[in-house]
C-alpha cells in the first residue's frame, strides 16, 4: 500500500487533522468502510513520521489504552490509572496479577522493533513457532491480514484476546511497513467483535481502525504540543541530570521521581518545578508515591 503525504503543511507544533469527511461519513458496506479506514491509516502513517511527535511516548500511551480495553473485555474493573499503579508499584518478585500481566504485555510489545523474539517477550506463554505461524495466517491488504491473524489466534486459543490483538496489530504494522507495533485495534473493537469471523470481523476491524486512527492522531497532536513546551522550558532547569530526566518524560507514559537520575529530594523538586511550569502533570492525585507524565 502506498501512502500519500498530505498536501497541506502544518504550522510548527501543530499536526494536520484527519479530514472531516473521514470521521463524519456513515458507511455500511465493507468497501466503503475499507476506503475510510485506508484514509485514516494514511493520515496516521504521516503523523508517525513526524519528528515533533514523541513517538515512544505515543506508543506507551496507546499501549495503556489497549491494555485498558483488554482488561474491560475480560470483565475486570481496573482502568488506566490503576494499571499504571500495578506496573509502577511492582517490586522484584511481585506477581502483577491478570490486569498487570495484560498491561505489561502491551508495554513490552511496543518497547522494541518488531520481531518474533520481541513479540515472544511480550507474550512469554507462547512459543516462537505459533507466533510466526499466526503472523503468516494473514493475506491480502493490511486490515484484512490483521483480521485474519486475530481470527486465527482466537480460533485456536479462544481466550487469548490479548495475544490475538497484539499479533493482529503486529500484522497490521508489518503490512504498513512500520518497524514498531502501534496498538490500534483493541480500543476500537467491542467484546462481541472478537467472536466474529470472516467479512464480519474484517468490517469490525476497519471500523475500529477509523476510530483508533482518529484518536491516535488527536493524542499525537496533544503530545507534540506538550513535548514542545517541555523542551522549551528545559533550559530553565539547573539540576544536574535534568536533561536525562526530560528525555525520560518524553519517552515514558509515567515516571516516578525515584527513577530519575537525581537524588530523591532533588528529583521531587524537579518534578514540582516542571508541574509549576506546566510541562508535566501529576497523574495520580496522591500525596505519596506520585507519578508524573507529559
Amino acid at each position: 500500500m502506498t501512502f500519500a503525504r498530505p498536501d497541506h503543511a502544518s504550522d510548527l507544533g501543530t499536526l494536520p487533522r484527519i479530514p472531516g469527511w473521514v470521521t463524519s461519513a456513515r458507511a455500511e458496506t465493507l468497501e466503503d468502510v475499507a476506503f475510510l479506514s485506508g484514509a485514516a491509516l494514511n493520515h496516521l502513517h504521516f503523523v508517525l513520521g513526524r519528528e515533533e511527535v514523541p513517538q515512544a511516548l505515543l506508543r506507551e500511551r496507546l499501549a495503556l489504552r489497549a491494555a485498558e480495553a483488554c482488561v474491560a473485555f475480560s470483565g475486570r474493573p481496573e482502568r488506566a490509572g490503576e494499571l499504571r499503579d500495578v506496573v509502577h508499584l511492582l517490586c522484584p518478585g511481585d506477581l502483577p496479577g491478570p490486569a498487570g500481566e495484560t498491561c505489561l504485555a502491551w508495554r513490552r510489545a511496543v518497547e522494541r522493533p518488531m520481531s518474533i523474539k520481541a513479540l515472544g517477550r511480550a507474550l512469554p506463554t507462547l512459543e516462537p513457532g505459533p507466533i510466526a505461524t499466526w503472523l503468516d495466517a494473514g493475506k491480502g491488504g493490511p486490515v484484512t491480514r490483521a483480521a485474519m491473524v486475530l481470527e486465527a489466534v482466537l480460533r485456536e486459543a479462544p481466550h487469548a484476546d490479548v495475544a490475538g490483538l497484539i499479533l493482529a496489530d503486529a500484522a497490521l504494522a508489518q503490512a504498513l511497513g512500520w518497524d514498531r507495533l502501534v496498538p490500534l485495534l483493541a480500543p476500537g473493537l467491542k467484546r462481541a467483535d472478537l467472536r466474529k469471523q470472516g467479512d464480519d470481523l474484517c468490517l469490525a476491524c476497519h471500523r475500529a481502525l477509523i476510530f483508533a486512527a482518529v484518536e491516535a492522531v488527536r493524542l499525537a497532536a496533544d503530545l507534540a504540543r506538550r513535548a514542545a513546551h517541555l523542551n522549551a522550558v528545559a533550559p530553565k532547569l539547573r539540576a544536574k541530570g535534568a536533561g536525562e530526566a526530560v528525555e525520560m518524560f518524553l519517552t515514558r507514559d509515567a515516571v516516578a521521581p525515584s527513577t530519575l537520575p537525581l537524588p530523591d529530594r532533588a528529583a521531587r523538586r524537579l518534578c514540582d518545578r516542571l508541574v509549576d511550569l506546566g510541562a508535566v502533570r501529576e497523574l495520580t492525585g496522591r500525596d505519596t508515591f506520585r507519578l508524573y507524565g507529559v
